[in-house]
């Protein structure tokens, strides 16, 4: 799971540096695009629960974890903000858990 987490970082970086150059305007059409995405995936699942992968789960719980819970809130994801905390959760007693 290690080197799963680790190539998500490093994939999610270089597409972090993919940003740089874009205009804002850029930038917020795409974000409208993701989000209209995810809300055609949410029908065609007819709502059911998506699975997310354990590396998926931890990228996503450091990711957010920062976020205040409003900003979660307003956000569009797959997943309730608790959930994501939840997740961030897991990840630090894991961390700090002496039973590996």
């Amino acid at each position: 799971m290690l080197w799963k987490l680790a190539y998500l970082g490093v994939t999610n970086a270089f597409a972090m540096l993919r940003l740089l150059p874009m205009t804002d305007r850029d930038k917020d059409t795409e974000i409208l695009a993701l989000r209209h995405q995810i809300a055609v995936l949410e029908r065609q699942l007819n709502w059911q629960r998506v699975a997310f992968a354990a590396g998926d789960r931890a990228f996503l719980a450091a990711l957010l974890h920062g976020l205040p819970k409003d900003v979660l809130r307003r956000m569009r994801l797959l997943v309730r903000p608790d959930t994501v905390l939840r997740w961030h959760r897991d990840l630090v007693a894991r961390r700090h858990c002496a039973c590996r």
